[in-house]
């Protein structure tokens, strides 16, 4: 009991002062926050026992906070060996446009070795892992299949167990974590985009999330990772929970959020969602939209979109922000505004990539579109898949769900 104590005081007076002479967060919880969600990187007695007389490997990004501090600096202020640091796509500081491959490198603030997952390989090689005894994942996701930190998470989980390297996931809320809803992915179409049979919105943590990955047996190794889930406090799935700094460059606040997994599809068409303007992923448009009021010209933005669709393009279309709101309330993809924008430019343009079969994990989706299928008879075509899913997602929940 008095080393317990004296543990807790210690963690709290180390994470009182940064690597950069800076007030971090704390690990224990004023009273202020006895309610408040905390991620499970603010529970560092939960974790920081274990790593004692470690060689560290930290899977992180600029998401990955203790209140205002990150959590390389904190563990680096608590006398841990952080060793290697590999960032996901956006890089280790979140700074790099979506799409755009990272060299790997030196952190130039702790001059630690960043490894990219996002460059010449996705995995951690053999080499990347050597010296390595312990690996920390810490990023916070949103909840949509199409967004790759989820996939780096797979490959990460991959690599340790296939070299017998325990992987710490230290938990973050959903914050779309309170519906599930979309087509769940067919392993024809598995990328880097979707790796696994789940729908658009799954409706679990990032932590949740690593140990369906890990109890299904998806990995393409045959062993299973030594997985350890550090928990949120205070969380269920019926939150709202509001994210502390943007997760990537194109996804600015919670309007984005909110509307990203139904305006990603639009990613696999001729339409602009933004990118390369003050709203992406909250408007869509096109130059040869017709019955738009809202307008909009896409311009290159360094370090957020480098070479946005439509570049130069005034285009015409919809302003979503106000709708996020509904979305933040019903927990529901919106399918109308993909539907109405294939009405409104189906004869005028070859509307549909390649890469849209991709994002919707299924060829199916634009099958139903073309043929001119309803909202509710698209919907209904994914229940069976939906209720398959939600059965296997019960498994594995660690916090109380929305049902």
């Amino acid at each position: 009991m008095i080393f317990t104590k004296y543990l807790i005081i210690t963690l709290w007076f180390f994470t009182c002062i940064s690597a950069e002479g800076q007030r971090p967060a704390v690990a224990n919880t004023t009273n202020t926050e006895k309610n408040s969600i905390l991620p499970g990187a603010y529970r560092l007695n939960e974790y920081i026992p274990r790593l004692k007389g470690m060689k560290v490997g930290l899977v992180a990004n600029h998401t990955s906070l203790i209140k205002h501090t990150h959590l390389l600096d904190t563990l680096l202020a608590l006398k841990v060996n952080v060793v290697k640091v590999f960032g996901p796509e956006h890089g280790f500081r979140g700074d790099v446009p979506d799409g755009k491959e990272i060299n790997s490198g030196t952190d130039p603030r702790t001059g630690i070795a960043i490894i990219s997952l996002y460059g010449s390989h996705k995995k951690p090689t053999k080499q990347d892992l050597q010296e390595i005894d312990l690996m920390i994942f810490d990023i916070q996701d949103v909840g949509a299949r199409f967004y790759t930190y989820i996939s780096t998470l797979t490959y990460v989980m991959e690599a340790c167990a296939e070299n017998n390297i325990p992987l710490v996931v230290l938990d973050r809320p959903n914050p779309n974590g309170y519906y599930v809803d979309g087509p769940v992915l067919e392993a024809a179409y598995s990328s880097f985009v979707g790796l696994h049979p789940v729908p658009v919105v799954y409706g679990m943590t990032i932590g949740e999330y690593a140990g369906m990955v890990n109890g299904e047996k998806w990995m393409k190794c045959t062993q299973k990772c030594d997985l350890t889930v550090v928990k949120c406090k205070n969380y269920n799935h019926k939150s709202r929970y509001q994210l502390p700094v943007k997760p990537s460059p194109n996804l600015q606040d919670m309007q984005a959020v909110y509307l990203y997994p139904s305006l990603c599809f639009f990613e696999g068409t001729v339409m602009s969602i933004g990118r390369g303007t003050s709203n992406p992923f909250k408007i869509f448009g096109h130059p040869k939209y017709t019955g738009g009021r809202f307008s909009f010209t896409p311009r290159p933005i360094k370090g957020v979109s480098e070479d946005p669709p439509l570049n130069g393009q005034l285009c015409y279309g919809q302003n979503l922000g106000s709708q996020a709101d509904k979305i933040k309330l019903d927990g529901k993809i919106e399918l109308s505004w993909l539907l109405q924008a294939y009405k409104n430019l189906g004869a005028k343009t070859d509307f549909f990539t390649s890469y849209f079969e991709k994002l919707a994990g299924t060829n199916t989706l634009r099958q139903q579109i073309l043929s001119g299928k309803s909202e509710s008879e698209i919907r209904k075509s994914w229940q069976t898949g939906l209720d398959t899913f939600k059965k296997t997602r019960k498994k594995y929940l660690l916090y109380p769900d929305f049902e």
